[in-house]
Formats: C-alpha cells, structure tokens, sequence
C-alpha cells in the first residue's frame, strides 16, 4: 500500500453543517445502484479534500452497505515513466497515473465480482507494490476512488457516479503541502515556482475537461465546515441545483 503521508490523516466525525451536507450525499451513495456493485470517484485538485471526503463518506455509507475505499496514489507509474518526457505541467497531467491498470485491475474486476487490486506502486517509497489480491466485494459493494484527474475521458465512462471538490488553489495548496511538512509563502502562492508543475497540469486538466460538467456533485469544499453541494447539471453550470 502507498505510504503514510497521502494517507494519514483520520478525520473525526462531521458535525454541523458538514454533517447535514455528507449525510445526504451518503444517502445518495446507499441508493446508487442498489442492489448492484457500484463505484464514485471522487475528484478534485491536490489538496481540495479528496481523501478525507473518502473516508467521511465510507463511515456513513458503512452502516448500510459494504464499502472500499481506495486512493488513486496506488497507481502512479513508476518515475522512470512518469518523468521519461520531462518534468511539466503537460507531462504531470498525461503521464502521471496508469489508467489500464486502474481500469483492468481495480474497477472492472471489483464491478465483476471478481478479486482486485487496490495499489500497484508506492510513490513515496518509488517501489512497485506485489500485495495479495482482495478477495471478490459482496454483491452489493460500494467502491469510493479518491484522486486527480478522474473525469479525463480515458476513465470517466468508469463510475456510475461521481464528486468534483470545488476549491480554489488559494486554500487548497496550502492545505496539501501541509501534508509534507511547514508551509511557507512560497509553497502556499499558485503563482510559485514551486507549484508551478502541479497547478499547471490541473489547470490544464480544467481546460480540456472541464470536470465539474461530468460529475454528478459538485461540492464546494473551501469551507470544510460548511460546504456546499450541487446536483451537476449537465447543461451547463448555471442549471446546479442544491443537494
């Protein structure tokens, strides 16, 4: 499994509005394909909250189905590969994730009823992963995926439903980089040279994409005590209603 920092941190339960918003997205979540394996992505820049909106939703949908949650991080292509062409913005958004292994080892085998795999390469450590194969999920098995890029068309056709977290890079890198360590002016400011490879290639992701118009939520997560969710309408952003 990828190591610590990616995924460390253990959210406590929500309360409040953060409660009100996830308690609804997980009753959606309970429904979705109900009597069927299904699987959400979860989407969003670096930073934005993916992993820990993972783990939020996985104890709510828990109670009433059984859930797996994995990280997109497993899935990273070794270095040699991912930095072959150089180390770009482009090359951060094409190259970064092995989308055939992620596509014929992990969802389709899950949706199958089949075993699966849940990580193949530990970034941090830069080593492959040979870890066993998990066993076949139960009939009707939620899988949660958490990660960047997600809705790009080599995997968007993969999820019966998904959320894009809407959060500017103002608050969304400082809150990554915290992960790994003191966060200065130069780490927090998108404009950084420092920073300049990974919110280019998002930024880019953005242009192509344009994520938000794929998803099924939309949820504004800059405020993590009061977020606030949207159907994603697939007209056009101006048609969002509230969750």
């Amino acid at each position: 499994m990828p190591s610590g920092r990616l995924d460390a941190f253990v959210p406590p339960p929500p309360t409040g509005r953060r409660a009100q918003v996830l308690g609804a997205l997980a009753e959606h979540l309970v429904a979705l394909r109900p009597d069927q394996r299904a699987v959400l992505a979860i989407d969003g820049v670096d930073g934005a909250g993916k992993t820990v909106l993972g783990r939020e939703l996985a104890d709510l949908v828990g109670v009433h189905r059984e859930v797996h949650r994995v990280s997109v991080d497993g899935f990273h292509r070794p270095a040699a590969q991912r930095h072959a062409r150089g180390r770009t913005a482009e090359t951060f958004y094409r190259d970064q994730y092995d989308h055939d292994t992620i596509r014929h080892r992990l969802v389709e085998p899950f949706r199958a009823g089949l075993s699966w795999v849940r990580a193949v390469h530990d970034v941090e450590r830069e080593v492959p992963l040979d870890v066993p194969p998990e066993p076949a999920a139960g009939a009707r098995a939620v899988l949660l995926l958490d990660g960047i890029f997600l809705h790009r068309p080599e995997l968007v056709d993969l999820w019966d439903a998904s959320i894009w977290l809407e959060v500017p890079f103002e608050v969304s890198l400082p809150r990554g980089n915290a992960r790994f360590g003191p966060v200065g002016e130069e780490e927090a400011d998108p404009a950084s040279a420092v920073n300049a490879r990974y919110v280019g290639g998002q930024r880019l992701y953005r242009r192509e994409v344009d994520p938000a118009s794929h998803a099924t939520w939309v949820l504004d997560n800059t405020d993590l005590a009061s977020p606030l969710t949207w159907w994603a309408d697939p007209a056009g952003h101006a048609g969002r209603r509230a969750l």
